[in-house]
């Protein structure tokens, strides 16, 4: 089945230094373009993370700091990978939990801003998971009758996605739409604040989502504990989570 497009769609995966979104950074990324004249266009960058790659996420990825050692890094490529995603809805597996934090992350640090409220952003695992429940290998294999090799290569597991998010939409045609705005709809599990998912919305408020202060509302922390916000500023926090706070509080003080 062909996407039903109004405006081009990117899906796109990382290879990373390691799971954690404060602190790990991107070695690769690839970004499959789908247009609404079906032109699919393919990028990838490597780039060096500017900290030593594990020997775990190598042996995950196979990429390892002697093949980085000599390339651009994440900043020095950013306003073209910025140009690339520009005027595009987001897809990936997984994506809404660690691929879509860390590339913020990423943008953050090159002083960029990746904005998100006018895309829509669909998480192809969420379909999986919320109609059957599998990994990315099995997903290909289940929907697209096919073995995935090159797994954790970020392009083929790019165009891996691609494939399962059409076969998905001929396989559950009739409790899918065709339609960008409604999956991203479909596949959100929560209204966050931030994309560390540190605080969600709640009746249009934010709350914290985690921690001793979770389930209470940000502006009454923020009212009764001053001292919360220093601390959350001076730990390991995203940036994002950091910037967002940051601005309740500024709303605060002019309201």
């Amino acid at each position: 089945m062909q996407l039903a497009l109004k405006r081009p769609i990117i899906f796109f995966d990382l290879e990373t230094t390691g799971i954690n979104v404060s602190t790990d950074r991107i070695v690769e990324m690839s970004a499959l373009k789908v247009t609404p004249e079906q032109q699919e266009i393919a990028k990838t960058w490597r780039v060096n993370p500017q900290k030593p790659i594990p020997k775990e996420a190598a042996n995950i990825h196979g990429i390892t700091d002697e093949d980085v050692k000599d390339l651009p890094t994440f900043p020095q490529v950013a306003k073209q990978v910025e140009d690339f995603l520009e005027g595009c809805d987001l897809a990936g597996y997984n994506s809404n939990r660690f691929d879509l934090p860390v590339l913020v992350e990423e943008f953050l640090r090159a002083e960029r801003d990746l904005k998100l409220e006018k895309r829509n952003v669909v998480d192809v695992q969420r379909i999986f998971h919320l109609m059957e429940k599998r990994t990315l290998e099995a997903a290909f294999q289940f929907y697209c009758g096919k073995t995935l090799t090159n797994a954790h290569s970020a392009e083929a597991d790019a165009w891996a996605t691609y494939e399962v998010m059409c076969s998905q939409l001929e396989r559950y045609r009739e409790d899918l739409k065709n339609d960008i705005p409604f999956l991203d709809k479909f596949t959100k599990d929560g209204n966050f604040v931030d994309i560390g998912r540190r605080m969600i919305y709640k009746d249009g408020k934010p709350y914290f989502n985690f921690g001793k202060n979770k389930g209470r509302a940000v502006e009454q922390v923020l009212q009764e504990e001053p001292q919360y916000y220093d601390w959350m500023m001076k730990k390991n926090f995203p940036l994002d989570t950091k910037r967002k706070l940051t601005e309740i509080k500024l709303n605060m003080a002019h309201s």
